[in-house]
C-alpha cells in the first residue's frame, strides 16, 4: 500500500511540474512564432515590410503565409521544426546582440539554398490546375513529376517574390470588382 501511494505522489508531482512548463514552452513558442515577432529585429525589418506587400499576404484570395511556412519545416515534424526554431533564434539573437553586421544578401541566399518543395506545397498544393496558363502547369509538372538527374526547385524559378529590399514598398488592395448594381 505504502508503495502505491508513494508512485500517485510522484505521478501528481509530475503533473503538477509538467503542465506549467509545457503550457509556458507552448505559449513561448506561439508568441515567437508571428511575423510581428520575428521583425523586432531591425535587422530584418526590411523582410517584414517587403512581406507584408507581398502575394504571400496580400492577394485577392486572403491567404497569409507567414514566416514559419516558409522558413521552417511544417510543425507535424514535431523535432525539426522545434530544432530549426530553436537554431534560427539563438542564430538571430546573437548576430543582433553582438552588434554584427548581418549580411541580407547572404541570409537570403541561405535560406533559398535550405528550401523544399515541400515548404511550398504546403500552400501551393494545386500547381498542375491553371485555367488558361499552359506553360504554367507545363513547368510545375516538370517540378513535381520530375526525372532523375532534373530535379527542380520551385525557387529556382520563384526566387523574387518575397524579401527584396527596395525603397519604396507598393501596397495593392483587393476588393470586390464593382458590378454597378446597387444594394
Amino acid at each position: 500500500m505504502k508503495a502505491r501511494f508513494k508512485w500517485t505522489i510522484f505521478i501528481a508531482i509530475g503533473i503538477v511540474i509538467a503542465f506549467p512548463l509545457f503550457s509556458m514552452t507552448y505559449f513561448t513558442m506561439v508568441r515567437t512564432s508571428t511575423p510581428q515577432f520575428c521583425s523586432s529585429c531591425h535587422e530584418i525589418q526590411f523582410a517584414y515590410n517587403s512581406w507584408k506587400t507581398s502575394t504571400h499576404v496580400n492577394n485577392p484570395q486572403g491567404f497569409v503565409a507567414d514566416c514559419m511556412d516558409c522558413h521552417l519545416p511544417a510543425p507535424q515534424d514535431t523535432f525539426d521544426f522545434f530544432y530549426a526554431k530553436t537554431a534560427h533564434g539563438i542564430k538571430d539573437i546573437v548576430i543582433h546582440f553582438a552588434g554584427g553586421a548581418y549580411d541580407h544578401e547572404r541570409a537570403r541566399q541561405q535560406a533559398y539554398a535550405g528550401f523544399r518543395n515541400e515548404q511550398c506545397q504546403k500552400c501551393h498544393r494545386n500547381i498542375l490546375y491553371l485555367p488558361d496558363k499552359r506553360g504554367a502547369m507545363l513547368a510545375h509538372r516538370s517540378v513535381i513529376y520530375a526525372r532523375p538527374g532534373y530535379e527542380k526547385r520551385c525557387v529556382d524559378c520563384h526566387k523574387n517574390l518575397v524579401h527584396n529590399k527596395r525603397e519604396l514598398y507598393q501596397y495593392k488592395q483587393f476588393r470586390e470588382p464593382y458590378t454597378g448594381q446597387g444594394l
